[in-house]
């Protein structure tokens, strides 16, 4: 069996990386969504199990000192992480997974997954990353400032990616993270593992 593909999806808080990726899932139900835990607490719809694991900070470090996560990193003042064995077990068994993270979790994940296919997300200005983070309505405005400071480290390692689109046009955006995964999905042992079959018919005398 062919090991499924890891998809890692970063971009600054406001980019829109969570709508597009929720859209590609819908368009592309093989691909997994690892579910993150987090010591972030909840936003309003958010549930436990669907959106994050939500846990609080001893346990988070607890799990960290254990060895779990694939990827861990402190975001906004709150822990991320991504189960090691969650993601390697679906791996294994051929389905492709995504995970949405921030870019010190995916330079983690690079280093002990090379293989993995990498996409940063871009808001087309300043002023619209400024607009759609105040327009969220979610957060403080001390935590909005927060993270419009934050973005500008964050974007500054958009060049460590494998791919870079800007979430302008969001169908646009949208349609070029498909044409990724298309792209992936035609790469030679994907391609010749699924079209086994025909392969050998073709081969044959």
């Amino acid at each position: 069996m062919t090991e499924g593909t890891l998809f890692v999806v970063a971009a600054p808080s406001g980019a829109g990386k969570s709508t597009l990726v929720n859209a590609l899932l819908e368009c592309e139900p093989a691909i997994s969504l690892s579910i993150s835990h987090t010591t972030r607490p909840p936003r309003v719809g958010e549930q436990y199990g669907r959106h994050y694991f939500f846990v609080e900070r001893p346990d988070f470090e607890r799990e960290i000192a254990d060895g779990i996560f694939l990827e861990h990193a402190e975001v906004h003042g709150n822990f991320y992480g991504t189960s090691r064995t969650v993601v390697e077990e679906k791996l294994a068994q051929g389905h492709d997974v995504l995970l949405e993270i921030d870019w010190q979790g995916a330079r983690q994940v690079r280093k002990g997954k090379p293989d993995c296919v990498s996409v940063f997300i871009l808001p087309p200005s300043r002023v619209e990353l400024e607009r759609r983070l105040r327009g969220r309505g979610s957060d403080a405005p001390d935590v909005i400032e927060r993270r419009l400071f934050n973005s500008r480290e964050e974007i500054a390692h958009a060049h460590e990616f494998d791919y870079i689109i800007v979430n302008d046009r969001f169908e646009d955006a949208l349609g070029d993270l498909q044409a990724i995964v298309r792209a992936v999905r035609l790469r030679t042992p994907w391609s010749v593992h699924r079209h086994e079959s025909l392969i050998e018919e073709l081969l044959a005398p």
